[in-house]
């Protein structure tokens, strides 16, 4: 059996109200996504009745609430498939993962000469990190270009990789053109040369199923608000070797095993690298969003999803003087495009004055606008809770913008 579209926009509230009294479309999951009820009503609970610093009391709240923040790291570590909870993480974001890796992986192996390489697509987020270590370092950051269809050229990765490079950082998908990357391919080729590798998996953990040891890669991140939980919490996944002989990125709090004057010693792993008091609450509500998501099935969500991809491009394939930039073959549900003569900004606004939520501009990846030569698109980005009946909307509404536009 396929998903129960109906039972699924049930569990979201927010997908239920009108916007300028229009039913809400809402297709902007690539910024972030909506989160099920259940995720609701636990954030609340947490507050409501068990609130207290974990690991640091052991009066019953504080027992109640790091039982709940620990059973979240074996959720998310049977989610991503690691060998242990000492290799789970939990940071700000998919950002603070990335800028942790940059500084302690940087402190470690990275020396004046050295290379970091990237690709052409990667978000921000995974672009300045890395200017800052080589700045910091006189390391040199190296990118791995993409092609007119956001597929990256990987004819040329073997020249790429060098005896000076140290560490690779590839999205899993871009949040832009919706690529899926062969993120495999590419560890297999570095690993060949004894090359690190980091995978941000912020625009990816959401539509399917994430192995990390199928995969290999030494470092994975993602986002809690780009897959159904809240805000201001996400993971770091690390190979437990490697976290093992890693510095701490921050001091303070739950990283420290003995403090004095004169020497201060840290923590085993994963505490190491969670300085301070964690957002606690945030991984909880992860957790229970990773566990709605196995309720609704993830095979199921990426059949589904695929489905929906397809409907969606035939659909905006049919819009005259529409153009989408990014047609790889293997994609996620994310379509980024422009109206002929048309401004995105002005596009967006009338869109939303239909219902329908799009997100406008370079969306944190300025190269790829650069490299088609665009100050920017619109971006449509969609999950398993998204319905071929919104895409109609949406391509009506592109329709009724570019007659009020042209």
């Amino acid at each position: 059996m396929g998903l129960n579209i109906k039972q699924i926009r049930s569990d979201f509230p927010i997908l239920s109200q009108q916007v300028y009294k229009k039913p809400l479309v809402y297709l902007d999951n690539g910024a972030t996504t909506q989160k099920p009820q259940v995720v609701i009503d636990t954030i609340r609970e947490l507050q409501e009745s068990q609130n207290s610093s974990i690991h640091r009391g052991i009066h019953y709240l504080s027992e109640q609430m790091t039982g709940r923040y620990e059973a979240a790291r074996e959720t998310v570590r049977a989610f991503l498939n690691a060998d242990s909870a000492n290799e789970i993480i939990f940071t700000s974001g998919a950002t603070g993962s990335i800028n942790t890796v940059a500084f302690s992986f940087g402190e470690k192996y990275v020396s004046a000469g050295d290379e970091i390489l990237i690709s052409e697509m990667e978000h921000h987020s995974n672009i300045v990190p890395w200017q800052m270590l080589c700045e910091r370092k006189g390391a040199q950051l190296k990118v791995i270009p993409f092609n007119e269809n956001g597929e990256l050229k990987l004819e040329i990765l073997d020249e790429l990789l060098t005896k000076r490079t140290k560490i690779v950082a590839l999205s899993h998908a871009s949040n832009s053109m919706g690529t899926i990357n062969p993120v495999k391919e590419v560890i297999e080729k570095a690993h060949a040369k004894d090359i690190a590798v980091l995978i941000d998996g912020a625009q990816m953990v959401q539509h399917g199923e994430v192995d990390v040891k199928e995969l290999d890669c030494d470092f994975y991140v993602f986002s809690s608000h780009k897959i159904f939980g809240p805000t201001g919490s996400g993971v770091l996944y690390g190979k437990e070797s490697l976290l093992e002989e890693l510095p701490p990125y921050q001091g303070g709090g739950d990283m420290v095993d003995q403090v004095s004057f004169e020497r201060t010693t840290y923590n085993t792993l994963p505490f190491k690298f969670e300085a301070g008091t964690s957002n606690y609450t945030g991984a909880i509500g992860l957790g229970v969003a990773l566990e709605y998501l196995h309720s609704v099935g993830l095979e199921k969500i990426a059949s589904y999803e695929k489905e929906l991809s397809r409907y969606t491009l035939g659909k905006l394939a049919r819009i005259d003087r529409l153009k989408i930039y990014g047609n790889a073959a293997n994609r996620i549900s994310v379509f980024s495009f422009l109206l002929q003569n048309i401004h995105t900004y002005d596009a967006g606004l009338i869109l939303d004055k239909m219902g329908i939520a799009v997100r406008t501009g370079t969306h944190c990846t300025q190269p790829v606008m650069d490299h088609f030569g665009i100050d920017g698109t619109i971006r449509a980005s969609l999950v398993f809770y998204n319905t071929r009946e919104e895409i109609d909307v949406l391509a009506e509404g592109i329709r009724k913008t570019m007659e009020m536009l042209s």
